[in-house]
């Protein structure tokens, strides 16, 4: 399981869908879901401070949890399938009685952010769904790739071509 932190909320350009940003510790991926208006109006409010006068959803489910005994130990984002994500609550009680309840990833982060909870994320969905932000790391080895190329030579290939001299020429 890989740490990540609310980076933010954007905007899908083309749809004007909100997204919730996540990014690892060193800030080298970024894991982009998409998710409902209500949600990103729920995680803007807790980054944010904005106070309400009457408890909103997210802050209601807190209220429970802190009434019932139990806390939030951690969310995890565990799956992705046909761009659905699917998180998991791990709550425990004042006993250490665990319980896991299913969730959409965007109220469990939701939540997460109002009990200062980290979030986890598996790696198959790291590997499956994250996008590197390394850019100018990237940016440079394309170029050097790039220059690399522009600059060979019929030439630079004759040692490997008297190595195999068998092969197709």
């Amino acid at each position: 399981m890989i740490e990540m932190k609310v980076m933010g909320i954007a905007l899908d350009t083309r749809t004007g869908s909100p997204i919730v940003v996540l990014n690892d510790k060193e800030n080298t991926r970024a894991l982009p879901i998409w998710i409902g208006s209500a949600e990103a109006s729920s995680i803007i409010r807790q980054i944010e401070r904005i106070e309400v006068s009457r408890p909103m959803t997210h802050d209601l489910i807190c209220s429970i949890l802190e009434e019932t005994g139990y806390m939030l130990e951690r969310v995890e984002i565990h799956d992705v399938s046909q761009d659905t994500y699917f998180a998991n609550l791990l709550l425990v009680d004042d006993d250490g009685n665990e319980i896991v309840i299913d969730s959409r990833p965007s109220d469990a982060i939701a939540i997460a952010l109002r009990t200062d909870s980290p979030i986890y994320v598996t790696e198959n969905v790291v590997c499956d769904a994250t996008i590197s932000t390394n850019k100018p790391k990237e940016e440079k080895e394309a170029k050097d790739f790039h220059d690399f190329i522009q600059n060979l030579k019929p030439s630079d290939f004759k040692k490997f071509i008297d190595q195999n001299p068998e092969s197709d020429q």
